[in-house]
């Protein structure tokens, strides 16, 4: 069995679960608002994150129990530790994005004119790192779950939804922020530093 459903480890994992992800709905439900009204320029990207990411979660929870897809028991317990760290982290990375931003981080795409591209913290390294958040969020639950087959599930939709996110949320800045924000997108890579 999984990890996260044996105790003690169960304790520790929906606890770091509960921690990274409860802070991200009060977000979610505020830029579902905005959605609605004309105007929105977020192109359906908080769908696609919503259903994509709920999709990929379905399929790795079960994927966790099929044995030729989990990693091997020496290493279970190694790995679930990672899958938390990743959890962790993520969910740090995010909330240090959240402080950087202030009232500009939303959950859908959203510019404004008098808004200022950050270029500190985070990032300064990538231009996206509450998604590098995102995507280490996922994966660290795939890891906890010790299946190497949920953590890729989760993996690949995460750079899908994610990437879908910042060609629009990109669009928009160009548009609204204009040149500051090209010369920002050539000194900084989307979300791995140096890589991509």
């Amino acid at each position: 069995m999984p990890l996260p459903f044996v105790l003690p480890y169960a304790l520790v994992f929906w606890g770091a679960f509960l921690w990274a992800f409860l802070p991200e709905f009060p977000i979610v439900h505020r830029s579902r608002q905005r959605i609605r009204q004309p105007g929105s320029r977020d192109a359906g990207s908080l769908q696609v994150i919503a259903f994509g990411m709920g999709f990929a979660l379905l399929a790795a929870w079960p994927l966790a129990w099929v044995e030729a897809l989990r990693v091997p028991r020496s290493l279970e317990h190694v790995v679930f530790v990672c899958g938390l760290m990743c959890l962790i982290g993520g969910s740090a990375l995010r909330r240090h994005c959240w402080r950087l931003l202030g009232t500009y981080f939303t959950g859908d795409v959203t510019a404004q004119a008098e808004q200022p591209v950050i270029d500190r913290g985070a990032y300064a390294w990538v231009r996206h790192p509450s998604y590098t958040g995102g995507i280490l969020m996922n994966v660290g639950i795939g890891l906890a779950l010790g299946s190497w087959g949920s953590a890729a599930v989760l993996a690949v939709a995460s750079i899908l939804v994610y990437s879908y996110r910042m060609s629009i949320e990109e669009r928009v800045l160009l548009e609204t922020l204009g040149e500051p924000y090209r010369r920002y997108m050539v000194r900084r890579k989307r979300i791995i530093p140096f890589v991509y």
